[in-house]
């Protein structure tokens, strides 16, 4: 395990403030709204352009902003200081059933009590690290979780990676709006621009129920022209699939970290796919394995979310086990970024 490793009690997230963009279609301008401020993008005295599609960036908790005002383009705006609290999530694994086991688990009721816990801590966003179905991708998987998802909903916004259990056309009947998603053929590509980091989520799901993924050439070339053309805010990437050169992991790995390598924005690579929960680094860029919340596959890796406290500069993630071997539910691990 590499990265510099403590063991602290995990503190809740305070109640978050709110924080959401606007777009002005046609008018080439996006408005962000933090009460009592509101900016508009501009450069020059002309509004920016911006050729992706709007974001609706996460709440920020009330201790996340500073008191400071800044001047931009004209504008004056309250500053957010550069803290984030986000739930990561991987492998739901919610099936039709809610009463279905595996391994003695029910991920339908795993996936309940993290809900549960999320609405205590109020992160300023959730994302879930693929395999939200439990096999197939059925649409009574979708729709269980959707039913456990849409209150938490209301007070946190929620983003997806499909993994290789998922059904993409089942997935997007269920879940049809996601703000950011990007123009990539046959995949589900989300950017979330937020005040203190990026996270880009790509699309591993290659074949329904089969345990390897591939991003592709289309999604790779998009990637590598976004990352080519985006500014330096540090950029954390999702993907469902492990990142090793196992038969069952990403198969188009070594491509990925070609094109991520030398883009020093990148910070790290999120994934989850193992059921197991781990760091460690490619070069000097970290990997971080997400556990699963449905269940997992060895008695010594622990069922459960992470809470990530991110930075520009680096990062803080507690687990949080609710099943699994929980020796280590409460352990904190602190990375700090490589340079840009």
């Amino acid at each position: 395990m590499l990265g510099v490793n403590s063991i602290e009690p995990g503190f809740p997230f305070s109640s978050p403030g709110q924080l959401e963009s606007t777009p002005r279609v046609n008018a080439h301008v996006i408005i962000f709204s933090v009460p009592p401020f509101r900016l508009a993008l501009s450069a020059g005295g002309g509004y920016t352009e911006r050729t992706m599609p709007s974001l609706s960036l996460p709440a920020l908790s009330r201790r996340a902003f500073t008191a400071t005002v800044l001047p931009v383009a004209g504008a004056l705006v309250r500053a957010a200081a550069p803290l984030e609290r986000w739930a990561f999530l991987s492998d739901t694994h919610v099936p039709s059933h809610p009463t279905a086991e595996y391994r003695g688990f029910r991920p339908y009721e795993n996936t309940m009590k993290v809900v549960a816990q999320l609405h205590q801590a109020k992160p300023d966003g959730a994302l879930i690290c693929g395999d939200l179905a439990r096999l197939e991708g059925q649409l009574g998987d979708y729709e269980n979780l959707k039913a456990l998802l849409d209150p938490l909903a209301t007070e946190v916004p929620i983003a997806y990676v499909l993994g290789n259990h998922d059904h993409r056309k089942n997935f997007l009947r269920v879940f049809p709006r996601h703000e950011g998603a990007q123009q990539v053929k046959d995949k589900h590509v989300v950017v979330l621009e937020t005040p203190t980091v990026r996270f880009i989520l790509l699309d591993s799901l290659f074949l329904v129920n089969q345990v390897a993924g591939l991003l592709g050439k289309a999604q790779r070339l998009w990637l590598a022209q976004f990352l080519a053309n985006a500014s330096a805010r540090p950029t954390l990437l999702f993907v469902h699939h492990t990142l090793d050169d196992g038969d069952g992991a990403l198969l188009d790995a070594p491509r990925l970290f070609d094109i991520v390598q030398p883009a020093r924005m990148v910070k790290a690579i999120i994934y989850g796919h193992s059921h197991a929960y781990g760091f460690r680094k490619e070069g000097d860029l970290d990997l971080i394995n997400i556990p699963a919340v449905g269940y997992n596959f060895s008695d010594n890796h622990p069922v459960g979310w992470i809470e990530a406290r991110v930075t520009r500069e680096g990062g803080e993630f507690t687990l949080h086990a609710i099943g699994g071997d929980r020796s280590r539910n409460g352990e904190t691990t602190k990375l700090r970024w490589r340079a840009s």
